[in-house]
């Protein structure tokens, strides 16, 4: 088994603000070596009780991870306990309630990343069968309270869960209650980078309202379609939201560190623990007077660590994370990446879908985002149509970008046969939460239970 260490590299000291943004500048890279990186969660529950099982029961959490060893994967320890997985298709690990997610390894084409999925899935409905385990492919626990909840025994976890309620009300439902699926995507430069990363944000919304899953908590319809979604706007402003400072002139690596930088902290990683930083400034720690590790400088690993407490709609490292999707079955995991590479991949169809989106004021965006996770497809877009009008257009453009990208498989088949599922809400203009919310009024009689079975992997 390996434990969770710094990566080579990660030990190099830091010695200046030049460094962080050196480090994000370092991420560019020609088109012909653009990668695909795909990471969806997904739900654990006992099939006898649909309880979410704790690390340590048997046939709970950590024999979960230890049967994945019969595939290939190496155990990941951290102060003796795994509590993640590597491989050939990337990594498995776990969220702080154990939601468990594979991130996926960067692949050339979103037939290998769906190739990878459906390894993934086989082997976990294989091992769900032996130990009485079930998958849940929804964006917002259904029926779980946050105190019936397990805390996974992943250090950062439990500072992130007493820092929470100091910052949002909804924080802590963020970490134990909700599932996503992300894209991460390259960029060839910082003007590339750019002009991604505003397209990304802008239409942030509307992938939350396509790939809306989340309508039901405690049992009951919550008044959203993705909760999820709705959950981000309440948990610790310092590090969520649109970012209005990416549309300002003059927005680049430079302004995006700076934004960082002063976001606050949650730990730093030392001998193998997490040390409680949480609130403190890597400012400070960049000039050698962070509280928590008096004198001491960050290295390479402290920012790469602190970057990933940054939870923006999109989120910058030396790749851009897309970060508005609710979790959602096989097809959707599949499509999200094929939204976003058909858009943002090609040179005309990022072209067009700034066209679309270039007069939004920050007011507009963040208008559509709190709107969406509600509203959905009928949320009202500036120009006075709605979301499932604008879907509909930019499926025609991500379409048409995958189109020219010719990436092929096998048979012959284009990576726009991914988006059909897109397609289906777009043009019928019901995300899966309304499907759910209808089944939950109609022929599920009012009870929860038939999601565990028609939303399980």
């Amino acid at each position: 088994m390996t434990t969770r260490t710094e990566a080579e590299g990660d030990s190099v000291p830091v010695e200046g603000f030049a460094d962080l943004v050196a480090y994000l500048e370092s991420g560019g890279k020609p088109p012909t070596a653009w990668r695909i990186g795909t990471e969806h969660e997904k739900f654990v529950f006992r099939l006898a009780d649909r309880r979410a099982p704790t690390w340590e029961e048997p046939g709970g959490i950590r024999d979960l991870l230890l049967g994945f060893t019969r595939y290939g994967w190496e155990p990941v320890e951290e102060r003796g306990r795994v509590i993640a997985l590597r491989g050939a298709d990337g990594g498995i690990s776990l969220e702080p309630a154990g939601q468990l997610e594979l991130s996926g390894a960067l692949r050339r084409t979103i037939h290998e990343t769906c190739a990878e999925v459906s390894r993934h899935l086989a082997q976990c409905r294989a091992l769900g069968g032996e130990l009485g385990l079930g998958f849940l492919g929804l964006g917002f626990h259904p029926t779980a309270r946050r105190d019936e909840l397990p805390l996974m025994p992943k250090g950062r976890y439990a500072i992130m869960q007493r820092y929470m309620p100091k910052v949002g009300a909804l924080g802590l439902d963020m970490m134990f209650r909700t599932c996503t699926t992300q894209v991460n995507l390259d960029f060839a430069d910082e003007a590339d980078m750019v002009r991604k990363f505003r397209v990304g944000l802008a239409l942030q919304p509307l992938a939350t309202a396509l790939f809306a899953n989340s309508p039901f908590t405690e049992g009951r319809p919550n008044g959203f379609l993705s909760y999820r979604a709705h959950v981000w706007t309440d948990t610790d402003p310092d590090r969520t939201g649109m970012l209005p400072f990416v549309f300002e002139e003059g927005f680049g690596f430079e302004r995006y560190a700076l934004w960082a930088l002063d976001v606050p902290m949650y730990f730093v990683f030392r001998g193998g623990r997490f040390v409680d930083c949480a609130g403190a400034s890597f400012r400070d720690f960049l000039a050698g007077r962070l509280p928590c590790l008096p004198g001491e400088r960050p290295t390479l690993g402290d920012w790469k660590d602190h970057l990933s407490t940054l939870f923006p709609e999109v989120r910058l490292k030396t790749f851009l994370e897309m970060r508005g999707a609710d979790g959602g079955p096989e097809q959707r995991i599949c499509a999200l990446p094929a939204f976003w590479v058909g858009l943002l991949y090609d040179a005309g169809a990022l072209d067009a879908a700034w066209d679309l989106v270039k007069g939004w004021t920050a007011d507009d965006r963040e208008r559509l985002r709190r709107q969406a996770p509600r509203l959905g497809l009928a949320t009202p877009t500036p120009d006075g149509r709605t979301l499932r009008d604008l879907a509909l257009e930019v499926l025609f453009i991500a379409e048409a970008g995958l189109g020219r990208r010719a990436a092929l498989d096998a048979g012959g088949a284009s990576e726009a046969g991914f988006l059909a599922p897109m397609w289906d809400v777009a043009q019928s203009g019901r995300t899966l939460a309304e499907r759910h919310l209808e089944a939950f009024h109609g022929r599920w009689g009012g009870s929860i239970e038939p999601v565990f079975e028609e939303a399980r992997f």
